[in-house]
């Protein structure tokens, strides 16, 4: 699906995301990440050895949750699955998301020896809330 222009304004702004995965028992897990769009992916960044990586590979399912940080009542609630995890290009992917969410132009909290990896989604449902303001 193509997302509303809403939601892709709220993934474009500088407004964090909860990315619900699935663990193994089948458990949701969330957590908080910077996002974007490319094209009609939405994006994010992780590394290899956590949790949302090994999720991920396991089952494709996620949810995310965004809400705009100047109005929290203006929301986008999207289910999808991963198309892809990548590493090509993932150390300039988080430089942008440092650029953009942090104003600098590395992201300061690179562990050596890390590992980064884009996550591409294809979005399957989009529900909104306050886009008719």
């Amino acid at each position: 699906m193509v997302l509303p222009e809403f939601a892709r304004n709220l993934i474009d702004g500088k407004n964090f995301a909860s990315v619900s995965t699935l663990m193994a028992d089948g458990s949701p897990s969330a957590s908080v990440v910077w996002i974007g769009m490319d094209g009609d992916h939405i994006v994010f960044n992780t590394a290899e050895g956590r949790l949302k990586p090994r999720h991920m590979r396991r089952d494709a399912r996620v949810a995310i949750s965004i809400f705009d940080m100047e109005n929290p009542y203006k929301q986008a609630m999207i289910r999808g699955r991963v198309v892809e995890l990548s590493h090509e290009g993932a150390d300039e992917n988080i430089d942008a998301f440092a650029k953009k969410y942090m104003d600098l132009d590395e992201y300061p909290l690179r562990q050596e020896g890390e590992q980064r990896v884009i996550v591409r989604i294809e979005a399957d449902h989009c529900g909104l809330m306050g886009a008719e303001d």
